[in-house]
């Protein structure tokens, strides 16, 4: 049996490639007010939040740090990683007391170069985060400035 609980967000991977990458997970825990990442800085690692929750944050000059997205349980944190040039497009920083499962992001690009079906796997997952955030944002960005808002009517 695996010594990780699944994520719900790595059960988009097949079985098989899903505990080669839980195999490389560390089991981490940061204090509430902690910086795991700046924007620009190198995105060497990523994580999938367990317990606690992190504010994604974009940098402004003279002001604080406009929080774009808070991220909870299972979620993953940082898709910066796994795309070119490997720098962080945001920054994050735990807002309440968190345990993650920590993932060295060389380690796991290597494990995909070895393994494309693997890596078109974790793309895949990763992408679908990705565009998950981006259609998010984009109807927070509607409500935000445009006249008439997002047009869903919840």
């Amino acid at each position: 049996m695996n010594a990780f609980p699944i994520s719900t967000m790595l059960r988009a991977l097949p079985v098989e490639h899903r505990e080669r990458l839980m195999g490389l997970a560390r089991e981490v825990s940061f204090p509430q007010g902690t910086r795991l990442f700046k924007e620009g800085g190198r995105a060497d690692r990523f994580w999938i939040i367990r317990t606690g929750t992190i504010a994604l944050g974009m940098h402004v000059p003279g002001r604080r740090a406009a929080v774009i997205e808070a991220l909870g349980h299972n979620e993953l944190v940082g898709w910066s990683w796994l795309f070119g040039p490997h720098a962080w497009c945001l920054g994050a920083e735990t807002t309440s007391p968190v345990r993650a499962y920590e993932f060295d992001a060389e380690a796991v690009r290597v494990m995909c170069r070895a393994d494309p079906v693997l890596g078109m796997a974790v793309t895949q997952w990763v992408g679908d985060i990705v565009a998950r955030r981006l259609r998010s944002a984009r109807t927070r960005l509607l409500d935000v400035y445009a006249p008439y808002g997002s047009g869903n009517s919840r």
